[in-house]
Formats: structure tokens, sequence, C-alpha cells
């Protein structure tokens, strides 16, 4: 489609929406990435955004009867997206939050681009990132027109005029609603520009909310695609190759076929599916197939094998990833050395909710209900497997029960529409919790080996950081780009906090042939947090220094790094001593724009039993939208972290993963959750991310408190590997 019929086909359609809808439609965009040319064709069509090309574009919608509807890039998968981006636009329009309504937006590449993220994506921390200006734009920008549809409907300067909760008042006591004043205000021309409220001026943005998600999520209205019905649906279920990269030799169906409910046996290059009138029926005819697979050649690879190949690989060259200083020069004239080598686990994702995906396929067109991170992707990969246009697949994006990552990927969508073109009706595809859990996209294992120059004081003069692991970014993307370097794989270790004459990051590329990788909670930041947190505070400990201390030392390019590492030590009565066998280890880092310290504070009990005590966290996020938000995520991403450092691990036996289930994927439970202290720094800075950052901090600081407690310097997580358990 030319760029001239893209818009015109845009134009039609904020035209005819606003008929229907009724009212005043606007999209917003970021101003940095539209041409001079392009914004002044779109003032000049008499809509903001309509012909442009590239962007975000979040569609404001004032109805006849003043309520607000925003159409969202940014999915609601639990982290508080929907109520903060609603916060923004009311707090510019002058609206309640409660006139405010939030619409996920359908799958386009064009209108809808995360200028972070580079696609239409929710994920990275970066829903307030990026949404915090062009949603006040949208905000502002509608008020200002309402205001001068009021003025010049009472023949007064719109100076004289003011907004306030949806209504526009004017001199002599004159006053009208948003909604009487759409019709006319839409007519308008855009306003030459837009001034945005200053922090004093917020009446809303940075008090605490009440998500506006949770009522239907409590009284049970919430809809999940795993709840869905849809007229003349079937419920089906799926068994993959136990071994990635497997098919599927032969199936005899005759005995499933027998159950009761059982409607169909859909057999794929891979899997067998069963379709039936209930889950259950699914899953008993499931187990009534006798299926014989080709396992393929990873069907011999087992855990050790792949350990042993990434420690190999953690001494090679690799890629180097950043380069400063000599650090050749600076190891050779060190006062001495220090070495470590760390080492990650695969983690499955294992959202509450499991894979699901409710697929129509038509000879004209496809319908999508799916709860995914990644419209355009699934739109495209329906396409690809019917054969129809990617405009023929329409998705219905739904709340999401979990992600964590995991629906960045579109693995099960491509399977339900799969199974969904084979038969004749609407289908509901689930996963069983064996199926998710071991035909996940795994957070890949990681081995981190790092070597300081110190001087004669035990200071860093530099160190040389190697990364060994597969890359999530070329599986994602098809290929790394001409460096060889992942830059998710390398972020944080190749700009620490710390001030380094001298640095070398080197990134070796070593995949698992044997199960496929993807992002998880944390990602990149995460990942080398663990490495230069737990290696800088070795290096404390090897200088006789307090951990605090040494970092402060290290850390004066980066005062806001220095207050929240600070706040959180006096917040965790870091000074005052504890008793042996007691023990608190702190981690800081800057992740997602923003600055987060941790402490733990444990203590050891029985043989290798531990107790959690206290959990501080200090965050700096710049702006904060709402507190209310920003605390539940760094609880939550904080025991999200907590569970993964203390239990979880994915292995490999004979090409096959060995955890099932949550009996063998243990997550933290209530009785073993200890409370999470937050403390926000109060900041006029852009906002920076927060639902991923408690993650990204509890690894290190448990591992530097169970070394202040036990004396043990374990370099490998999950805890519950070398025998620690809580209790």
């Amino acid at each position: 489609m030319s760029r001239q019929s893209r818009q015109v086909s845009r134009r039609g359609f904020l035209k005819g929406s606003g008929a229907v809808m009724g009212g005043l439609v606007l999209s917003t965009w970021l101003p940095r990435f539209i041409p001079d040319s392009v914004a002044a064709e779109a003032t000049a069509a008499g809509r903001l955004g309509d012909q442009t090309p590239r962007g975000y574009g979040a569609y404001v919608r004032v109805g006849h009867d003043g309520k607000v509807t925003v159409i969202s890039p940014k999915i609601e998968m639990g982290q508080g997206a929907h109520t903060g981006i609603a916060m923004m636009l009311a707090e510019e329009l002058e609206v309640r939050l409660a006139d405010v309504s939030v619409e996920d937006a359908p799958p386009d590449a064009e209108l809808y681009t995360d200028s972070i993220m580079q696609f239409q994506a929710t994920g990275g921390s970066t829903s307030t990132r990026h949404a915090w200006q062009p949603l006040r734009e949208a905000g502002a920008t509608a008020r200002l027109l309402l205001i001068q549809a009021a003025a010049q409907r009472w023949s007064v300067d719109p100076a004289q005029c003011e907004a306030r909760e949806g209504v526009v008042y004017g001199p002599g006591d004159r006053q009208a609603g948003y909604g009487e004043l759409v019709d006319l205000a839409s007519t308008l021309p855009l306003p030459a520009s837009i001034t945005l409220k200053t922090p004093d001026q917020f009446r809303l943005i940075g008090t605490p909310a009440r998500r506006i998600d949770t009522p239907n999520k409590v009284n049970g209205k919430a809809k999940f695609t795993i709840d869905l019905q849809v007229p003349d649906m079937l419920v089906a279920s799926s068994l993959a190759c136990p071994v990635y990269g497997g098919t599927l030799k032969s199936v005899d169906a005759s005995a499933a076929r027998q159950v009761p409910g059982v409607r169909d046996v859909v057999t794929l290059d891979n899997a067998v599916a069963v379709t039936a009138t209930n889950y259950w029926a699914c899953q008993q005819g499931l187990k009534a197939l006798k299926i014989e697979w080709d396992l393929g050649e990873n069907a011999s690879i087992s855990s050790p094998e792949l350990d042993a190949a990434l420690q190999k690989a953690s001494s090679a060259d690799g890629v180097v990833a950043h380069s400063s200083g000599d650090v050749a020069a600076a190891l050779e004239a060190a006062s001495s050395r220090f070495e470590a080598v760390y080492e990650q686990a695969f983690l499955s994702h294992s959202p509450l909710e499991p894979m699901t995906c409710v697929a129509h396929v038509r000879p004209d067109g496809c319908d999508l209900w799916v709860g995914t991170q990644v419209p355009v992707f699934a739109q495209q990969t329906a396409a690809s497997i019917t054969g129809l246009k990617p405009e023929q697949v329409v998705v219905h994006n739904q709340l999401i029960g979990g992600a964590f990552g995991r629906r960045l990927d579109y693995d099960f969508i491509a399977q339900a529409v799969a199974i969904a073109r084979q038969v004749s009706y609407p289908i509901k595809l689930i996963w069983s919790r064996e199926e998710d859990m071991t035909h996940d996209m795994y957070r890949p294992h990681y081995v981190d080996r790092l070597t300081a120059a110190l001087d004669a004081d035990g200071k860093p003069q530099g160190w040389q950081h190697r990364i060994a692991g597969a890359s999530v970014l070329a599986r994602y993307v098809g290929s790394l780009p001409a460096s060889g370097v992942d830059a998710d794989a390398v972020e944080v270790a190749i700009d620490p906090l710390y001030a380094l004459d001298s640095l070398q990051v080197n990134y070796i590329r070593e995949e698992p042939k044997v199960i496929p990788v993807s992002w998880w909670r944390g990602v990149g930041p995460l990942r080398s947090t663990l490495a230069v947190e737990c290696f800088i505070d070795e290096l404390a400990h090897n200088a006789g220094k307090d951990p605090v201390d040494y970092r402060l030392a290290l850390m004066d390019k980066h005062p806001r790094a220095q207050a929240v590492l600070k706040l959180a030590a006096e917040k965790a009565d870091w000074q005052t001593p504890l008793p042996a066998g007691q023990g608190r280890g702190i981690a800081v880092s800057a992740v997602f724009g923003s600055f987060v310290a941790t402490v733990v504070e444990l203590e050891m009990q029985a043989d290798k039993g531990i107790r959690i005590k206290r959990l501080v966290s200090a965050i700096d996020c710049g702006l904060v939208t709402n507190p209310t938000s920003v605390l539940a995520q760094i609880e939550g991403g904080t025991l999200f972290g907590l569970s993964a450092s203390l239990f979880n691990e994915i292995t490999i036996e004979q090409g096959q993963v060995q955890q099932r289930n949550f009996n063998t994927y243990r997550q933290l439970r209530i009785g073993e959750a200890p409370g999470v202290e937050v403390h926000i720094v109060p900041s006029t800075e852009s906002p920076g991310g927060v639902g991923e950052t408690g993650t990204a901090l509890i690894g290190p600081a448990l591992l530097n408190a169970l070394a202040a407690a036990s004396g043990e310097r374990l370099r490998r997580l999950p805890l519950s590997r070398a025998g620690y358990f809580p209790v």
C-alpha cells in the first residue's frame, strides 16, 4: 500500500469512527519521530496524527456523554498500565479518573510502534516511559479544543474559560459539559502550541489511585482468554513432541475418539490436538492417544553437557561489546587480581494462566481472541498460516493472566491457528500446566566470568567481564547485528555504576539447541545486575570494606544511585550489628530508566535452613504517576524474583524438560513470603520503568546476604541447588 493510500485509509477510519461513536477523536505522536513536513500536513488536515507514518498513536475519544476512552497500545497484564495511562490523560484533559476507560489497540505497527522497543509491544518496563509525553499531550490538546469550542459558543476569549472535571466554565457563570462541546471541538484547527502542566499543578498524577481493572477482577466480570465463550466454540488441547525439534511419526486416535465429548483429533508436524466439548474430555482424549514421536537429534542432550559447553565457552573471547581504557595493561600493573564465575539457570515463565488462544478460521477471515504482548506478530502469524491477508485477521486482545515475557512469543497462537484451520468451528486452545512448563520459551542459562585489577587498597582499576549464553535477540528477530553483540545480554554490564579506568565486556554466544529461549521478567538488566552486584560485593569483602561504603566511593558520577543506596541502607538499619548467623546483603543498579537498591536480611536456621527477616527496597523512578502501582510492582517483582532465586531451575534429561508442574518447579508459599518495604524517592526526573526493577535486584541481594550470614559465597542460583531451604 502506498503512503498516500495509507493516509487516506487512516483519515477515513478516523472520520468514520468519529461518526459512529460520536464526539472528538484525536491521536498523538512522539514529535521527535515526525518530520516537520508531516506534522504540518497533519495539522492542515485538521487531525492530529492521521497522516503520521510512524510513531505512537494513542487515540483519545470524548463522547457525547462526556465519557473518555483511550485506545492504548499497552496491554494490561497485571502491571497497572491501563490505570497509569488513564491517569496521564485525565490529568491533562481535566476529567475524573472514573470517567476514563481504556481499550486495547488493534494491531498497527505503523501507528502504535513503541519508540523504545521499536515495535508494537508491551514489555521491557516501557509502558509509562513511552506513554508519558504523548498521552499528556493528547489530553492537553483535547482540553484546549473543548475550551475553544465553549469560548466560540459564548463569543468570549478562551483565556476567560477554564476546564474542570469534564466541564468548561466561562464568564457569567456559564458552563458546558464536554459532551455538549465535542461536535464543535472536532471542527476546530489544532492549537498552535500545547503547554503541559508542571508537577506542582498536578491534581491526579502522583496521588495513590485504585486500579481501574481491579473491581471486575474481584467480582468475576473480568474475562481472560481462558474464560471466553464464543458461539459454536469447542475446547482444544494439545501434546507436542517432548523434545524440541522432534516431529510426529504416527498416532492411533481410535481410543481417543471414543471418549465422550471428543469431536476431532488434529495432527500437526510436531503435535497432536484433541477438540471436545470441555477441557476434561480433551485431556482424557489426549491420554487415550497412542503416539509415536521422532525425537530427533536433541534426544541425547542433558543438562551436564549444556553446563560444560557453556563453561568452556565463557573462557573464549567472543566479540567485544564494550572496551574502554586498557584492561590488559591494568591487569598487568595490578597489585592483585580477583576472579569469580557466576551462573544463572534456565527458567520457565509459568504464568498462572497457561498459554491459551481462541481462534476461528474461515475462508474469508480469521478471528483471534488472545492475551498477547505483540498483537502485530499475532496477526502476521495467523495470516502466514492461513494464507489470508493481515487485514483479514482480527485480533481481540484480552486481559492477560500473567506473562513475564512469555506472551512476547506467539508459538501457542500459531498452534491454535494451525488447529482451527482444520476444523469448521472456533476452538479455544488451552495448554495444560505440564504442556506449558515443558514447552516454554525459557530464560537462557548464562555464565559470567569476571576478572578485576585491584590497587593496593583493593579498589578496582578495571575489570574484564565475559558473558556466555544464548541470544534471545537473535532467536527473536532472526539474527544478530553485524557486531555480533546481543545488546540485551550485555545491558548494565557495559555501563556499570562504578567508576573504572578500564572496562572490557565480551559476549560469547552459545546456543542450547535442545530448548528455545526468550525474555523473562527483568530481561538483560536482571541478567547482568546479578553478576555485577555479586562481584562488587566480593571485592568489598576482599578489601575488608563495608559493602555500602565501598560502592558509594565508586559512584560519584551517579548521585541518584547513591541516594537510593543510602536510603535502602538507612531504612534497613544497615549500620546496626546483627548476631552471629544473621546477615544483610545489598544490591543497587540503574535498570529500565530507574535507580533501585534492595537489602535482604536473613538468618540461618537448622542445617542450611534460612529465614528471610526483611526485604527493603528504595527506588527513584522519576515522576511517579501512581504510587500504589509502584509499590505493588516492586513488591510483586521482588517476590517473583525471590521465588526463582530460592527454587527455580529448568533441567534437561535426554532432550526433555524435567520440571512438569509446580511440585517440581516450586513457588514461594504465602507463609514463606516476607513483607517488602518499599521507599519511593521523590523526583522530578522523567519517569522510569518499574515492572521489572524489583526482580532485577533480589537475586544478588539474596546471595550477598547469604554470604554475610553463613560465610558461604554461592555463585549460582537457585539456592535450593546447594541445599538451602526456607523455614
